[in-house]
């Protein structure tokens, strides 16, 4: 039995390399504008069970992963930007200052479904004007919650983080495997 990924996400397809080769991606349609949460963490949550359920639906018997990541600033969700001024706004909240990275990770075989929630904090230097503007020009912060990647450019930001740097990438590799466990041999 293979697993699904119901992410087009190359980070998690690379870091789910890590725990299994056997998967196939299967990308969820859930209308992510629809959801909601009362905080966060619990936003990232309910999107990746979202995700997981919607696939499972159409795949009975197999296993399916959902992921989801957002970005916390003091309360305040940031998803993937829209255009170049919703990347400088997030990358202005997020300069000097600590936020959290929330990812929900969802594993479902039919109705049954295993949830959790990773939190890492990432704490950034000040970013310079130049630098963010400069940033924001390139492809990269576009398919990326909080409009940046820890594994390229925000490397140089980034002071210190506090717990797994994989779950700033979109996927808790660990947690994940916990979870995959559930339901398949690793």
């Amino acid at each position: 039995m293979s697993l699904l990924l119901a992410s087009g996400s190359p980070r998690r397809r690379e870091l789910l390399g890590l725990i299994t080769r056997d998967f196939v991606v299967q990308i969820s349609h859930v209308d992510e504008d629809a959801i909601s949460a009362p905080d966060p963490a619990r936003l990232a949550l309910a999107l990746a069970a979202a995700k997981a359920r919607a696939v499972a639906a159409d795949a009975p018997g197999q296993v399916v992963l959902g992921c989801d990541t957002v970005v916390d600033c003091g309360g305040q969700v940031f998803g993937k930007p829209r255009d170049e001024a919703d990347a400088a706004r997030m990358l202005r909240a997020l300069s000097g200052r600590e936020h959290r990275v929330h990812t929900g990770v969802c594993v479902c075989r039919d109705a049954d479904c295993r949830a959790a929630v990773e939190t890492t904090v990432v704490h950034f230097d000040p970013i310079g004007e130049e630098d963010l503007l400069r940033y924001i020009r390139t492809p990269e912060p576009y398919d990326k919650a909080g409009a940046y990647a820890i594994q390229g450019h925000a490397a140089l930001w980034c002071r210190g983080i506090e717990g797994c740097y994989y779950n700033i990438m979109g996927l808790p590799v660990r947690r994940t495997a916990q979870l995959l466990r559930e339901f398949l041999p690793l």
